[in-house]
């Protein structure tokens, strides 16, 4: 906050700041008179109150006893009533978390903050890996032997040692180490060693000694990580009497040429293009029938839809080679990687686990309370990289977080880049070159980093809250350098989750990131029956029950045709089906067009959200208005760029209607009958309203700010998702009843405006299933919009589903563990300290609300989870399953 105001008593300047709750902090430099001011209009205002409050003797010196000051003593809200309210923690506070450390002064700075509560400080030692035996011991050839000698390897770490001889013997083996760990000499040596034991064998009995396709493909999450792997890879592969090449989207004509007429010993890739040539029957599909070996880089990175996607790839795989093939991955260290690899990959798993290297990190965890998140986030950003020099990483949880991190921190005179998804990939590598070379001296981005692309030194990270292991990963990438500490500091943010960890800090080091994928997701199923159909015909046995099921429907469709009891694709029609599909998302998507050039695009349902006409749109840390959308009619989102004026974006109004199409599962959480269902999600955006970039996503604009849309934009999908009903909060609506004063507008969407016991009801229901949604996050590790909810009026049911289209497993994982949500939902709402009636942003709003965060009661929500977990018994009804109630109830998201 500019500091353009005097003090009203000394003259000297007053330091402003707005809080979380909107509220302003004044404080005077000279005298210290301070004190929280609540929201008067603007700054005059506020200004205005402080001196009222100076004159009237409200506020005084500090020890001066002013009237009405706490025991504290005067001085209206001091240093010493910040900390006693939990806003800031005092000096002493701080030693005493730093202990004996030696911390650095850019790590002081951080500790001694007055923007945010410092909930945690630790420094995070890691000894590194434990050493292994001799790199002679291993059995290697000599070449590969010589080859690691070159590259300064004459012993393996432990873990590598245990890989090796696990991969040699034949074992699907999943790597789990942290960034900069050795996991690819852990990988790469052993089916490097495998395939020169099995060349020398093919020269032994006269066979020609090149390859008639690859033996080992090495397959990594994007064309970047490729590439910046593949040197390693190739020089490891060169001293063994090997080749490797790269063959992706990316690769030249000539190149792909050379590579289909003399095929290498190994080959890097990705499934999107082993998906694309097997169901195109390419001249590379024809060489994939010689792979033996599949090496999978960064396995955590197929979560969700992509992981049920590439799960089919790889079943495909394996009908082309005629075996199945041999699987090594490396993974981020995660609780379940041998048993996520399993499902995820179709065959049982051994797992080797190793660390890091030798490493510090300062790790601070911030609690915002003075200012909002994303200004603690850009004056952070601002002091690593101006103050102290420092290169840093910004991590977001969404696309509007890394840009609004990216706008606000080049206000502050950072040199910052945006990388994220949906921005073009010649964007994206521009950013990664600029920040390797030192012109970004910043960057803000999504998990889109996380993976081990090289971008030269990091000194700091700044995350939003992730689960830990994942910020392990994040924190693997600051002082990498031997002998310099690197900085981690959680920015936690004005939401459920973060509140709970700032109160319970010990907890979020246990909470781990959740993996999951849903084979069974039935967009996933249809186009990956198809694509095996475009591979090579199917035999029914081959099929089994979804996959037989989705053929016989493109049957019927006249995709493909049964000759011969074999399902064999019709071409034309097969590959025009799979033409728009892709498989790291399901369904369509909206192409973003600047100045008549696709610049992105965004994936249903969140297109519409987000790029509605007039809605404001952030990309690569610019503000950009959308001046047409021609949904429903065609796939097109016209941008272009806002010069100047106020600093704001939009978030959508929405109404999403649920229908159960099928019961898959039920059982019984404490008293309350749950069901895991498919689920049919018709989702309308109504309007919009105007959000300052200074507040936080989850506070709700200021009442009139609702703009309705001309033409409201729909889509409808499938996905799957868990129903119960909560039990009525019978005090909170005998409370309402009898206080009808306390009843509100009616919701968006609403035909009727419900009576006081009836808007207490609903609006219960609503803020429950708000932090249901936050609290089934944390125990199930799902990311950013992994799950979303719904809940019906008065009626008391509460849906959370999957984010994605057809569905990712989070709500599957949810399901199984709902008690556990529940109980740390009471939680979140128990111990906020807000006072007023619909709670906020730390306890009742969602950023993701599609009403504006309106229509929320907190006692209610408390008493309604309180009642589930006593056992209250509910019951869903047959209306429900069937999907035929309640029709009149108004949804509220």
């Amino acid at each position: 906050m500019a500091q353009r105001y005097p003090c009203p008593v000394c003259a000297d300047p007053l330091d402003i700041r707005r809080m979380y709750d909107k509220k302003y902090h004044v404080r005077c430099a000279g005298c210290g008179r301070a004190d929280v001011i609540d929201p008067c209009g603007n700054l005059d205002g506020v200004v205005l109150e402080f001196a009222c409050r100076c004159d009237d003797g409200r506020i005084g010196a500090p020890g001066e006893g002013a009237a009405g000051a706490g025991a504290g003593g005067g001085g209206g809200m001091s240093a010493e009533r910040l900390a006693e309210e939990r806003l800031v923690r005092s000096a002493a506070e701080i030693d005493g978390m730093v202990g004996g450390n030696d911390v650095d002064e850019m790590t002081a700075r951080i500790l001694r903050t007055q923007d945010a509560y410092v909930s945690h400080y630790e420094r995070i030692e890691r000894g590194g890996p434990s050493p292994g035996p001799p790199v002679g011991s291993a059995g290697l050839g000599a070449g590969l032997a010589a080859g690691l000698a070159a590259s300064g390897i004459t012993e393996f770490y432990g873990f590598q040692a245990d890989a090796i001889a696990r991969v040699l013997a034949g074992e699907n083996v999943v790597i789990e180490a942290p960034t900069a760990s050795g996991k690819t000499e852990a990988f790469a040596v052993p089916v490097l060693e495998s395939l020169r034991r099995g060349a020398e064998g093919a020269a032994a009995g006269g066979a020609a000694p090149a390859p008639a396709g690859p033996a080992a493909l090495f397959v990594y999450p994007t064309k970047a990580l490729a590439r910046d792997q593949l040197p390693k890879v190739s020089a490891l592969a060169r001293s063994a009497g090997l080749r490797a090449a790269v063959f992706d989207g990316d690769t030249p004509e000539a190149e792909r040429a050379r590579i289909l007429r003399r095929p290498p010993h190994a080959l890097a890739t990705n499934f999107d293009t082993l998906h694309y040539h097997m169901m195109r029957r390419t001249r590379l599909s024809a060489l994939l029938s010689q792979v033996r070996h599949l090496v999978v880089d960064e396995a955590h990175v197929y979560s969700g839809v992509f992981g049920s996607a590439v799960h089919y790839v790889v079943r495909r795989l394996d009908r082309i080679a005629g075996r199945r093939v041999q699987v090594v991955a490396a993974s981020a260290t995660l609780d379940n990687a041998a048993e996520f690899c399993g499902r995820l990959f179709g065959r049982p798993f051994s797992g080797v686990r190793g660390a890091g290297a030798a490493s510090q990190t300062e790790f601070v965890m911030l609690f915002p309370t003075m200012a909002p998140r994303s200004s603690i986030v850009a004056a952070l950003a601002r002091d690593m990289t101006v103050s102290h020099r420092k290169k840093a990483m910004i991590f977001s949880g969404s696309h509007a977080g890394a840009e609004v991190a990216a706008i606000k921190s080049r206000r502050r005179g950072v040199k910052v880049g945006v990388h994220r998804a949906g921005l073009s990939e010649r964007h994206r590598r521009s950013v990664e070159e600029s920040f390797r070379r030192g012109e970004l001296r910043a960057v803000s981005c999504t998990p889109t980093l996380e993976l081990g692309i090289d971008i030269g030194d990091v000194d700091a990270v700044v995350s939003s809250p992730t689960p830990y292991n994942r910020l392990v990963q994040r924190m693997g990438r600051a002082a990498r350098q031997r002998g310099r500490r690197g900085c981690a500091v959680l920015a936690l943010g004005n939401d459920p989750i973060s509140q709970y960890y700032s109160n319970h800090p010990r907890d979020y080091f246990e909470d781990s990131e959740g993996l999951y994928i849903d084979p069974t997701n039935p967009v996933v199923v249809s186009h990956q029956a198809l694509a095996m159909a475009c591979d090579r015909a199917v035999r029914p046995e081959e099929a089994g029950g979804e996959v037989r099921g989705a053929l016989d429907e493109h049957a019927r469709l006249g995709n493909v045709v049964v000759r011969g009891g074999r399902y064999a694709a019709v071409p034309e029609k097969a590959l025009a089906a799979l033409s728009s599909y892709n498989i790291r998302g399901i369904g369509e998507s909206l192409d973003i067009v600047l100045g008549g050039r696709r610049v992105g695009e965004r994936a249903f349902p969140m297109a519409l959200d987000e790029l509605h006409p007039d809605a404001v749109y952030l990309m690569a840390g610019s503000r950009y208005r959308v001046r047409s959308n021609d949904h429903p009619r065609g796939r097109r989102a016209v941008i272009e760029p806002i010069r100047g004026g106020p600093s704001y974006y939009t978030k959508a109004i929405a109404v999403v209607w649920p229908r159960v199409v099928e019961v898959l599962a039920e059982r019984t959480a404490f008293g309350a009958e749950v069901a895991m269902c498919r689920l049919r999600l018709r989702r309308i955006v109504s309007g919009y309203v105007v959000v300052d970039l200074a507040d936080e996503a989850g506070a709700p604009a200021a009442a009139g700010e609702a703009v309705p849309l001309a033409e409201p934009l729909e889509y409808s999908y499938e996905t799957r998702g868990i129903v119960l009903r909560a039990p009525r909060p019978a005090d909170r609506i005998e409370e309402a009843a009898a206080s009808p004063g306390e009843h509100a507008a009616p919701p968006p969407g609403a035909a009727d405006a419900p009576g006081p016991a009836e808007y207490a009801a609903a609006s219960s229901f609503h803020a429950a299933e708000h932090v249901l949604i936050e609290a089934g996050s944390m125990v199930t590790g799902a990311a950013s919009r992994d799950l979303g909810g719904i809940s019906l009026g008065d009626t008391g049911l509460i849906f959370v589903h999957d984010g994605a289209v057809g569905g990712t497993g989070a709500s599957r994982a949810l399901y199984d563990r709902l008690e556990a949500a529940a109980g740390r939902a009471a939680a979140i709402v128990r111990e906020c300290p807000c006072k007023g009636r619909d709670g906020c942003p730390r306890c009742t709003y969602s950023y993701m609300c599609g009403n504006n965060n309106a229509m929320l009661d907190k006692a209610g929500a408390l008493e309604a989870l309180d009642r589930l977990a006593s056992g209250e018994e509910t019951a869903l009804g047959e209306a429900v399953r069937s999907g035929a109630e309640p029709s009149d109830a108004a949804p509220v998201v």
